[in-house]
């Protein structure tokens, strides 16, 4: 398994926090630096992937960004910020995994995070949601086009997720003046989910999981809500 991030010296440490695990599994691991907007860059991870494990099986589009902005106060910089890792990242990761996969002619997986944005678009993050609905988008068309090749595209579409993108969210919605307080905006969402609580990433994994598995081989196209409850409401 390869993690891969733009901030190497993160990469690395979760590289390092999962050998011993990957070990007892008859696995390894190892880290990547990569920005995922630069082709080439991505390009470079795949080979220094199949080079170390001799092909690629799966490829997991997880890069993400947001900065809130209300809506007349969107920026060119602001979206094409968003846009460019959110959208355009996912394109270029499916596309150059694709090609490995269709050169080694074995199938694979490709999975891409979404989130509830991708459902329902958003006065103070207009480029997220739009990033998102792109990314919904990237997969039913990846999938339709890599069945041929026996590589299915699938996600999953979180809600919100107790990470450090989200409490850096929450302080941003209160800079943009959208929330009076930190805390508020988790406290809030919480509130309108049927589940009466925000996730934390343990809640997401097993989905991740399943999607990688030989369980979903016949899924592809298609997007995974992991919200606890929000589209419902």
């Amino acid at each position: 398994m390869c993690f891969a991030d733009l901030n190497g010296e993160l990469a690395n440490d979760v590289a390092a926090a999962n050998e011993q695990r990957a070990a007892k599994n008859g696995a390894r691991v190892m880290a990547a630096t990569v920005d995922v907007t630069r082709r080439e860059q991505v390009q470079a991870m795949i080979a220094k992937t199949v080079e170390a494990f001799g092909k690629l099986d799966v490829k997991f589009n997880n890069a993400v960004v947001n900065k809130p902005m209300n809506f007349l106060d969107v920026t060119e910089e602001n979206w094409d910020f968003i846009m460019g890792i959110n959208g355009l990242g996912v394109l270029i990761g499916m596309q150059e995994a694709a090609k490995q996969m269709i050169a080694q002619g074995t199938g694979g997986k490709i999975i891409n995070t979404a989130s509830i944005a991708s459902r329902s678009g958003y006065d103070n993050v207009v480029p997220y949601c739009a990033s998102k609905f792109a990314v919904v988008s990237l997969t039913q068309s990846g999938a339709r086009d890599l069945a041929k090749h026996n590589i299915t595209v699938t996600g999953f579409a979180p809600g919100v997720v107790h990470t450090e993108m989200w409490e850096t969210l929450d302080k941003d919605l209160v800079e943009i003046g959208f929330k009076e307080r930190e805390g508020q905006a988790f406290e809030d969402l919480a509130e309108i989910l049927a589940l009466k609580k925000v996730s934390v990433p343990d809640d997401v994994k097993g989905t991740a999981a399943f999607l990688v598995s030989h369980d979903s081989d016949y899924m592809t196209g298609q997007m995974i809500h992991i919200d606890g409850g929000w589209v419902i409401q």
